[in-house]
Order: C-alpha cells, then structure tokens, then sequence
C-alpha cells in the first residue's frame, strides 16, 4: 500500500503528516510507525499525526508518538495539521477539530497558526520532587498532556537528559509519566525553555504544549505577565497568551510557526 505523507514541523519540533479521512492508515501496527519514526532507517520525526474524519467538527487529530504509543494532544504537531488541512481543502481558514483532549479551534495567520487551547487542568503549584535526595521545586499542569515545568539558575548547564528522564519515570508521575520542562525567565513576558518529551525519551528542539505549560506556571508564580514570549532550543519564539483566574487560567492561545520540509510517499508491506 503506497501512503502519501508531508513531513513539517512547528518550531524545530518535526513530524510525518497523512491524510487517512479513508480510514485506511495501519495505526494499530506499532513497530511500523517506530520505523517510521526512526532517524537513521526512517523518515525520522517526534510524531506522526493523521487527518481523520469528524461529524463534530472539520476534522480529527490523531497524534502518535515516535514509539507508537497514542498521545492526546501536541500543539506544535496541532499548528502542522491545520496548516496541512487549510492547504488540503479540509478546513477553512478558521477551523475546529477534535483531539483527544477535546476540541482545539485554530485560525491561519500567514504561514503561522493561532491554536485555541483547551482548558488547563490538574494544576499543582509550589512543589518540591525529589531526585535522588536532591530536592527541586516544579509547578504542574495538562496543558493537553501533563507536563512538569521546574525554573532552574543555569538552563544551558541543565542535564536535560538525565534529570528529564528522572522526572518523566518519577513515581509522583506514575503510571503514565510527565512532559519535563526546564525554564529561564528573561524579561518580564518571556522565557527560554528546553523540553524532555514524554515517548520521544529525549530532549526536543520544541514542545507545543510544553511552552503553553511554562508561560501557564510562570504566569501563576508572578514571575511573567501575558502574552509570554517563550524561546525553544530550536531558538523560534512561540507566543502564549491567556487571562489569569482564581484557580488557573482560561483563554488560552498558543501563535507560532508550521513549515512544510518535503512530502513523499510510504510503503506499507
């Protein structure tokens, strides 16, 4: 089976792109979509998301981890597919679609995206984990998936890695695990990040939700006022806007770049 794909990606955060409104892509066969992913011997990305019908709204999000493994959401990944879908004839240029953790409206500004996130939850402020006897302070929120986001004094000398690792398998976590964020406050709306991502298992240039994360928190902190300008590794600034609550934050928008890389075509034994 010949399967068209596009491969993009949202702030340096990559992904392989299909448009299975037939139904007909073989999701279920993880070790194919792990071949896929792989960097050496695939096409190589962080996630492979699929366009699939949806009697709600323009279309559905399907996004998979370079693993295999099924995840909710991912907003870089959510930028790529409305930009592939307005440019397919999907969506208009205000669209709505559905994702696992509920229904995301996104608006084409150029070649960026406006997403309009769902509500956060889960939110845990002011926490101390602990790592191996050493304690370090985090906030907490699902931003779409969970993430934990920790400000450390020296964001470039942070093993990334290790620590990364350290929290995602963390038993405060278990059994699904966290998104790990590591963040910086530069300026009063805005911030660095680097990201251990949740089935990736490694550092990425970028994290969607990640940064809508760290804005949230820093936000709750005091330390940042929206909307928060949030650098990546990849060095592309995503804007996160929202209004403050008594408990959390609603209005939640995350504006940002998708950018095509090339498309090609996957075989299917």
């Amino acid at each position: 089976m010949k399967i068209p794909f596009w491969k993009m990606h949202g702030a340096g955060n990559d992904f392989v792109l299909v448009d299975d409104r037939k139904l007909t892509f073989p999701a279920a066969d993880h070790s194919w979509l792990a071949a896929i992913g792989a960097r050496r011997t695939g096409v190589g990305c962080e996630g492979i998301i699929l366009i699939q019908p949806s009697d709600k709204a323009h279309f559905t999000m399907r996004f998979f981890n370079p693993d295999g493994s099924e995840v909710d959401m991912c907003g870089n990944g959510a930028r790529c597919i409305a930009r592939l879908a307005h440019e397919l004839g999907v969506a208009p240029d205000h669209m709505a679609f559905e994702t696992g953790a509920g229904r995301i409206e996104a608006e084409m500004i150029g070649d960026r995206v406006r997403l309009a996130m769902t509500a956060p939850k889960d939110w845990r402020l002011d926490q101390v984990l602990d790592l191996n006897g050493v304690k370090r302070p985090y906030g907490f929120v699902n931003s779409g998936v969970p993430h934990v986001v920790m400000p450390v004094q020296d964001l470039d000398g942070e093993d990334v890695a290790k620590t990364g690792a350290a929290i995602r398998y963390h038993k405060d976590f278990a059994p699904k695990g966290t998104n790990a964020n590591f963040i910086s406050v530069t300026g009063p709306s805005s911030l660095r990040i680097r990201t251990y991502e949740r089935g990736v298992e490694e550092e990425t240039l970028a994290c969607g939700t990640g940064m809508v994360a760290a804005a949230l928190i820093a936000g709750r902190m005091g330390s940042v006022k929206p909307p928060v300008k949030v650098t990546c590794a990849s060095g592309d600034v995503i804007e996160v806007n929202y209004v403050l609550t008594a408990d959390g934050a609603e209005k939640v928008t995350m504006l940002g770049p998708a950018a095509h890389v090339f498309s090609g075509m996957l075989d299917y034994p």
